[in-house]
């Protein structure tokens, strides 16, 4: 219900709210990081499909983690960029709704495909002689299908719940897209139930995924204090430092928003802290993988070199 007793059909994304010529450059700023997360999540996906030393466990999880930051940022910017050129935006409730599904979706499968990038990682350092067979095609495929099957389950529940509140307070979202504590300031119904039921699955999906990943490092950076000789702990730590790091901005900025119940909060915080992982984190999880990691710049390199040879060649 609305202000004025009426089935809300609407609301009205309010954005960053800037002065006009601060919108026209924040505009540019998101389109040009918009642009490089897709150019260069579709680029480590082309590149992994591309290269046969990349047919393994590792960057087959990989490719899908940059597919689901193609999504994740997808699902999110462009809506982003045009409240910025209009000001504020009308978004309809059904639009609204999709949104928050596949927003969700794709965060909460992104937690537990890197809880299973992590015990890949485990596998590979504590258990390389079975680590072949351990990760077959068919227990990679169901350890992903697992993800998106657990993305699915949370976000069916978390949507139903949240859009099961009465909305009546006011249709301006003070934030940039549907997101749970902005819409959660205009319910007028009680909202205690639903709350828990959300906060509480968002503290499994986190703390589940945390678990794995604590658990499987730990017996990682066992195996790695095991290793006799520097050079072996430092190649060894090395296969991890870049996930280790995707983990670490990932989570914290998760953590940040969900974890923190709504009572209290600053959505002008929010904002800020949202940008960081819908725009920010999914740009820079292919740098992250390929600037410290040896096998993708070398393949990056050839790739160059091989565009250069044939750019001479037609010349």
């Amino acid at each position: 219900m609305a202000e004025n007793g009426t089935v809300v059909r609407e609301f009205i994304l309010m954005g960053f709210q800037l002065q006009a010529e601060l919108q026209v450059g924040v505009f540019f700023v998101f389109l040009v990081l918009y642009l490089l997360t897709v150019g260069g999540n579709l680029g480590m996906i082309v590149l992994i499909q591309s290269d046969s030393h990349f047919q393994t466990p590792m960057y087959f999880f990989l490719s899908h983690l940059s597919i689901l930051d193609i999504c994740y940022s997808s699902v999110i910017v462009p809506q982003l960029l045009e409240t910025l050129t209009t000001d504020k935006m009308v978004i309809t409730y059904g639009r609204c709704a999709t949104q928050f599904f596949f927003f969700t979706l794709c965060a909460s499968t992104e937690c537990f495909l890197l809880a299973v990038m992590a015990y890949d990682r485990y596998v590979a350092v504590c258990n390389p002689l079975l680590y072949a067979t351990a990760m077959t095609p068919q227990t990679r495929l169901g350890l992903v299908a697992g993800a998106y099957a657990g993305g699915m389950l949370n976000s069916v529940i978390r949507t139903g719940c949240t859009f099961s509140i009465s909305f009546c307070k006011s249709k301006h979202v003070n934030f940039f897209f549907c997101d749970l504590p902005p819409l959660l300031k205009l319910a007028c119904s009680d909202t205690r139930l639903q709350e828990q039921v959300i906060y509480l699955l968002a503290f499994l999906v986190i703390t589940t995924s945390i678990s794995v990943i604590l658990i499987s490092y730990l017996f990682i950076i066992w195996a790695i204090l095991k290793i006799h000789t520097v050079g072996g702990k430092a190649k060894t730590f090395s296969t991890c430092a870049s996930h280790m790091t995707a983990v670490a901005l990932f989570f914290g900025t998760l953590m940040f928003i969900y974890l923190k119940g709504n009572m209290g909060k600053s959505l002008g915080e929010d904002k800020i802290v949202s940008v960081f992982y819908t725009v920010v984190i999914p740009m820079l999880n292919p740098m992250i993988y390929s600037l410290r990691n040896k096998e993708v710049k070398e393949a990056l390199k050839t790739a160059f070199d091989r565009m250069r040879v044939c750019k001479w060649n037609k010349s």
